[in-house]
């Protein structure tokens, strides 16, 4: 079944690039909405946004949503995350800005919000993106790829230079609220020499230590350190699932990420569809409904978080 919000929920943050202020609200949608934006500073259809992966751009940072009129949205991947990983398929974000708040950089606050205000099933069906066969986008020493698979699967790698960072990697079933126990807290990360740069550049003027992890070779300087030693694949893990949902629908197959980011992950969704017999779409039945991430999802599951 679709799934929306129970009702309207107001989110008060930062622009991570402006370091601006940003007023956003999450509004219940009827059933075969999808995900849409609405830029409220702006009217008429420039205002419009629909988390399609057709409408992402390839940039490195974050994910950035841009529509026929030039109107741009960035920073969407966390809200697009806990959306996917609650199997929320319908919503109507209104945000005053360009970009949508950081908060504290992770999926959480979202996620606490959605599950304590409530979700709402929807009658008709709940269709789903079956994965036919491998499909795989590289780029210099970066790969994802999509594989046919029962239920939906993540599987991740990293390495940095870091002492602090080093080799990580970690797989996860995503079924029955396994985005909201393992992966929904871990926060964006950077290095304190890519903070440097961007800042120099006029970019992440609203980051902060309290809203990522910020690493310098073997030390973390974020305040508290780590939620989880392996905090900062989980965040990769985190992102691909919010990039990964402007599919449309949920996807049955299993990602697999090595030392990707936001823009491979979205070349890889164009390659997908752009070759027909790599993908169908079905409706999803009883049984299939059971291997989706916001399946059985409850309130006590975000207390299982670190």
């Amino acid at each position: 079944m679709q799934m929306t919000v129970a009702k309207d929920m107001h989110f008060k943050g930062t622009g991570l690039h402006s370091g601006r202020p940003v007023h956003m609200i999450v509004h219940p949608a009827p059933r075969n909405h999808g995900i849409v934006f609405r830029r409220s500073d702006l009217t008429g259809e420039a205002a419009v946004l629909e988390a399609r992966w057709d409408r992402a751009e390839q940039t490195p940072l974050c994910t950035r949503l841009v529509n026929d009129r030039g109107t741009s949205l960035s920073t969407i991947e966390h809200l697009m995350a806990a959306f996917a990983g609650l199997g929320i398929t319908n919503a109507l974000v209104e945000v005053n800005a360009p970009e949508v708040p950081i908060l504290d950089g992770s999926a959480a606050p979202f996620v606490r919000k959605m599950l304590a205000a409530g979700l709402v099933r929807q009658a008709g069906p709940l269709h789903v993106i079956r994965i036919l066969k491998p499909v795989t986008v590289t780029r210099g020493d970066a790969m994802a790829t999509l594989t046919p698979s029962h239920g939906f699967h993540i599987d991740f790698r990293i390495d940095y230079d870091d002492a602090a960072i080093g080799h990580q990697s970690r797989s996860l079933n995503m079924r029955n609220g396994a985005f909201v126990r393992n992966l929904c807290d871990s926060r964006t990360f950077c290095r304190q020499s890519d903070v440097d740069a961007m800042r120099a550049a006029g970019l992440a003027l609203g980051g902060t230590t309290e809203n990522a992890v910020v690493f310098d070779g073997d030390e973390v300087l974020s305040p508290g350190g780590l939620r989880h030693l392996d905090e900062p694949v989980r965040h990769k893990m985190l992102d691909a699932l919010g990039d990964l949902a402007l599919a449309g629908m949920p996807i049955q197959g299993r990602y697999t990420g090595v030392r990707a980011g936001h823009s491979l992950t979205n070349a890889l969704l164009r390659a997908v569809f752009a070759d027909p017999e790599a993908f169908e779409i079905i409706e999803c039945d009883a049984e299939m409904a059971q291997s989706l991430p916001g399946v059985g999802v409850q309130a006590s599951d975000l207390a299982l978080c670190a």
